[in-house]
C-alpha cells in the first residue's frame, strides 16, 4: 500500500488561480467555504485507491469531506461519493483518468445527506459516458423534487439494485443497503467492499477522529487557529500546537454539538470583547468569539478519540438508528462477515486501519444485552438528547424503537 498526497505547493501552487477553487452552487448548501473549495488527493492504495478531501462546516467548525475512487481491474474508474468537481479536482481527477481510463460508474451511497447529494448532478455532467448509481428513497427538502430536477442526468442514474448480482462491478464489489424508514423522510448509508484491497467505504455511520488535522484543513489553518484561541482578546497565533488544539476542539463541537466543556459567554461579556478585540475584520466575525473552554476539555477529546477506534456519531445513535435497530443490526452483521482490513468514511480520518469485529462492536449500543466497550459520556451527548426530547415533543421525531 502506497499513501502520497497530491496538492500543489510552494512555486506550482502560486500559479494556480483562486477560480480554479470556483463552487458557484454554494447557494444551494450554504456552508464554508461557500465559494472557494480546496481539494487534497491522496493515494491510499497505492494504483488502486484515492480519496478527494475538501473543507466543509459552519462557523469554522471545519471537517473534510470525502469522495474516494477506486481503479477498476478492467481499466476505468469508480467513484464512491462525489465532492464538488470544482477545476481543481477535476484536474488531479483527469491525472487520474489519463492513467487508468474514464470515470465510469458514480455512487450516491446515502438518501438523507444533503450535503453529498449536491455535488452528483454538477459532477456527473463532467463525465457524460459515467452511470450513476443512488441509494433508495432519495428525497429533498423542504419539496420532494425528482431526481431529474435536482440536476441528476435522468437517462444514466438508476437506483442501486437490491440483488448484488445486477451490480455491473459485483465481480469486484460487493455492497450492502441500510434504508430506515423516518416517516418525513429515510436514512439511507450504502457500504461498498472493495475485494480485492480489503477497503470498506462507508459515508456516515463511522468515524474515527484524528489527533492531529488532517492536509486539507492545513491548507487555510485560520478556522483552526480561530478555535484554538481562549477568548475574544487573544492574538491569533500560527503553530503547530495551536492547529492540533483548534482542530481537537472543532471535533468536539462538531461531533457533540455543545460538549460540555464548552461554554458560551454572557452577552455583556461577548460584546466587550468585540470592542477591543484585536481583529474585528470579517474574517474574524467582526471580534466575535462567545467560545469559552473548560480545563478538561482536553479529556474530552481523548474520550472521544478513543486511541482513534471506529464509532458511531453521537446523533446517529441517538435520533436515527434507533428508528430501525435491527434493520441496522442486520446491515452490520452482514458488513462484519466481509474481511477487509480498513475503512474509507467520508469525514475525519481516514484510512481507519480497523476489522470486521471492531466495526460490528460500534453498534452495539442498539442491543439489550451487549457490553459497550466505550460508551459516550453522558455530560457530552447531554445536549444531544435534550434536542431528542424537543423533537419528541414537537412531534417531529418519533420515540427509539426497542433494542435488540
Amino acid at each position: 500500500m502506497g499513501r502520497t498526497t497530491m496538492i500543489a505547493q510552494g512555486p506550482q501552487a502560486q500559479q494556480i488561480h483562486p477560480r480554479d477553487w470556483s463552487w458557484p452552487f454554494w447557494p444551494a448548501v450554504p456552508l464554508y467555504p461557500y465559494g472557494k473549495r480546496r481539494t487534497v488527493c491522496t493515494e491510499v492504495v497505492k494504483d488502486t485507491i484515492w480519496t478527494f478531501d475538501q473543507p466543509h462546516g459552519i462557523l469554522y467548525t471545519i471537517v473534510p469531506i470525502r469522495m474516494t475512487v477506486v481503479k477498476l481491474e478492467a481499466g476505468g474508474l469508480f467513484v464512491y461519493a462525489p465532492v464538488a468537481p470544482t477545476p481543481e479536482c477535476i484536474r488531479l481527477l483527469n491525472e487520474l483518468v489519463a492513467k487508468h481510463g474514464d470515470v465510469k460508474y458514480i455512487i450516491l451511497p446515502t438518501s438523507s445527506g444533503l450535503e453529498h447529494k449536491v455535488f452528483v448532478g454538477p459532477f456527473a455532467r463532467r463525465f457524460p459516458q459515467a452511470q450513476v448509481f443512488v441509494a433508495p428513497h432519495q428525497w429533498s427538502f423542504p419539496i420532494n423534487l425528482p431526481l431529474s430536477w435536482l440536476g441528476f442526468p435522468q437517462s444514466r442514474t438508476q437506483e442501486i439494485p437490491e440483488d448484488n448480482s445486477q451490480f455491473p462491478f459485483s465481480d469486484e464489489f460487493d455492497y450492502a443497503v441500510l434504508d430506515i424508514n423516518l416517516g418525513r423522510g429515510s436514512f439511507g448509508e450504502v457500504a461498498v467492499f472493495h475485494k480485492r484491497s480489503r477497503t470498506l467505504l462507508l459515508t456516515d455511520t463511522i468515524l474515527s477522529v484524528p489527533e492531529d488535522p488532517p492536509a486539507i484543513a492545513q491548507i487555510d489553518p485560520y478556522p483552526l487557529l480561530f478555535h484554538a484561541r481562549e477568548n475574544g482578546l487573544e492574538v491569533i497565533e500560527d503553530n503547530q500546537a495551536n492547529r492540533r488544539k483548534g482542530w481537537q476542539r472543532i471535533s468536539l463541537f462538531a461531533i457533540y454539538f455543545r460538549p460540555h466543556a464548552l461554554q458560551v459567554a454572557g452577552l455583556r461579556q461577548v460584546f466587550a470583547d468585540i470592542l477591543k478585540a484585536p481583529d474585528r475584520s470579517k474574517r474574524a466575525y467582526f471580534g466575535l468569539f462567545p467560545f469559552r473552554w473548560q480545563e478538561d476539555w482536553q479529556q474530552s477529546f481523548a474520550n472521544l478519540r478513543g486511541d482513534g477506534r471506529p464509532f458511531v456519531a453521537p446523533i446517529l445513535q441517538t435520533l436515527i438508528l434507533p428508528q430501525g435497530p435491527k434493520q441496522v443490526l442486520d446491515w452490520a452483521d452482514k458488513v462484519a462477515n466481509w474481511d477487509f482490513e480498513q475503512i474509507i468514511s467520508c469525514h475525519f480520518d481516514s484510512p481507519i486501519k480497523t476489522n470486521p469485529r471492531e466495526f460490528r462492536q460500534a453498534f452495539a449500543f442498539l442491543e439489550k444485552n451487549a457490553s459497550v466497550s466505550q460508551p459516550l459520556p453522558e455530560e457530552d451527548v447531554r445536549f444531544i438528547k435534550e434536542l431528542e426530547a424537543g423533537l419528541l415533543k414537537r412531534g417531529i421525531a418519533t420515540p427509539p424503537k426497542e433494542k435488540v
